[in-house]
């Protein structure tokens, strides 16, 4: 069976995409080009650019004409981690014990970027599986931002449990980094000095008001993190 002319249109102008012989950016031959070779009405032609577009391989402008699609920005996101999910997912005991807690003015421009000319509450903490040690945490909260985090005294739930479940936030940042660890962060996670650790840092805004800075250091092989990405994650 016969495809119709639009279809072979469509067809014809993909495989010369797909192939390289029009590349991002490239202008696709006029409306009145595209007639005159295939020998067919307008609407045929607009039919055949109107499926390459749907399909994201052209864009068609307004008295510009038509032209390949660009690669679309991938984005990617690494997911801020539930640890008492990921640890209770695991079948293990979970928690969170607390071994420093003051809340203080800035001291540095980083924390002044977090708290303004408010306080921060500063938490230090090691996180538990089966009463093994497998993370160690130092957060600062904005104050400004969480006043109700100044009288909590994060027994149960850990505070970024309790900041992803009560603070809704519109922006992070997240690094990853190796790092070995030092005589006094061996003892903490009850590991071999110098052993490979994974320290996770992240910033959390909401709007242009930071909510929270932390540091998480994670004894070795005791967490996996992943990272997604795709095309805009917000479609």
């Amino acid at each position: 069976m016969t495809a119709p002319l639009h279809e072979r249109i469509r067809r014809d102008v993909e495989a010369r995409i797909l192939s390289g012989a029009l590349g991002p950016g490239d202008r696709l031959p006029t409306e009145q080009a595209l007639m005159a070779d295939y020998g067919c009405a307008r609407m045929t032609v607009s039919k055949a650019l109107g499926a390459l577009a749907a399909a994201g391989l052209i864009e068609r402008r307004k008295r510009a004409g038509s032209f390949v699609a660009r690669p679309e920005t991938h984005s990617m996101m690494l997911d801020i981690p539930d640890l008492e999910g990921e640890v209770r997912g695991r079948g293990e005991a979970y928690a969170f014990h607390v071994t420093h807690r003051t809340v203080r003015r800035p001291r540095t421009a980083a924390e002044r970027a977090l708290g303004g000319q408010g306080e921060l509450l500063v938490v230090e903490g090691i996180h538990r599986a089966d009463d093994r040690p497998f993370a160690v945490e130092y957060r600062s909260i904005s104050l400004n931002a969480v006043p109700e985090a100044r009288t909590r005294d994060w027994a149960a739930p850990s505070p970024g449990a309790w900041l992803l479940a009560h603070v809704p936030w519109t922006e992070a940042e997240s690094r990853v980094t190796a790092i070995s660890a030092d005589a006094k962060l061996a003892d903490k996670l009850d590991v071999e000095p110098r052993a490979a650790c994974l320290a996770l840092d992240r910033r959390t805004w909401r709007g242009a008001d930071g909510i929270t800075s932390v540091r998480q250091i994670f004894a070795p092989g005791a967490i996996d993190l992943v990272a997604r990405f795709g095309p805009d994650r917000r479609r």
